[in-house]
């Protein structure tokens, strides 16, 4: 992992391969190794930037955040790295939310699209108000609070133990202040709805048949508003496609970015 200060902090992230920009954003509270299973079959035609988002993985901690600044960062990593053309924005999850606000910040800086098990509406005031309380019982508690809590509903029904207690380490060992500043952050996040008749670029839609989270219903109201995006619904994966089928995943992704040139 490099590190540079960006926006006055210290933001942590890894750029693997050569060729055209995609630039991952991980979901909550995970980090970038999300992205690793992409490194083999897409870095030797791509440039791979994959940054640890504020307050988790290896970047530093505020103690508030905002989809608004999630993306800032973002743009601050690409500068820092003299990265100066459009990127394949792939954003999971939470990713996915605050793809969305960068596409409408940084829409010059976004080739193409990929949205991973995520969905476009806000929360609901009574969500916002469980993102808010958790946020909580987490700075009091701590991040397993919210790793014991997802992690059942993460994953598809046949994936494998160990991948997902790996993946609950990672989310209990992540900062306590970062995670409460994200559920605070995802419990304010403006309402995307309306964005989706205004992407105008090349648009891939990625759910897992078994999302519990983000359900493909989501990914189909999405589809149905991007003109001309594409959906594909992998079997037998639950909410993190990217490690839970990464062959698949690579193979779709991989597909994509040869489309979209």
């Amino acid at each position: 992992m490099k590190t540079s200060t960006i926006n006055d902090l210290r933001m942590a992230y890894r750029v693997e391969g050569n060729g055209e920009p995609v630039l991952f954003v991980h979901g909550f509270p995970l980090s970038s190794r999300l992205w690793e299973p992409m490194i083999e079959p897409l870095s030797p035609e791509h440039s791979l930037i994959m940054p640890d988002l504020r307050g988790m993985g290896g970047s530093g901690v505020t103690p508030t955040a905002s989809m608004e600044r999630y993306a800032a960062d973002l743009a601050g990593v690409l500068d820092a790295i003299g990265e100066k053309r459009p990127v394949t924005l792939v954003g999971m999850s939470m990713g996915g939310y605050v793809a969305f606000e960068f596409f409408r910040r940084y829409r010059g800086k976004v080739k193409a699209l990929v949205l991973v098990d995520t969905r476009a509406g806000n929360d609901t005031p009574e969500a916002a108000k469980g993102r808010r309380e958790t946020a909580k019982k987490v700075l009091d508690e701590g991040s397993v609070v919210v790793a014991n809590a997802m992690t059942p509903k993460l994953f598809g029904k046949a994936a494998p133990e160990p991948l997902v207690e790996s993946w609950r380490g990672i989310m209990s060992a992540t900062s306590p202040v970062g995670v409460a500043a994200a559920l605070v952050a995802m419990a304010d996040r403006p309402d995307s709805t309306t964005t989706l008749a205004k992407i105008d670029v090349p648009t891939l839609i990625i759910v897992g048949e078994e999302d519990a989270i983000t359900p493909p219903a989501e990914a189909r109201t999405m589809h149905a508003a991007v003109v001309g995006s594409k959906l594909e619904v992998i079997a037998g994966a639950g909410h993190m496609t990217p490690v839970e089928k990464p062959v698949e995943f690579a193979r779709i992704l991989g597909e994509f970015l040869k489309s979209a040139g």
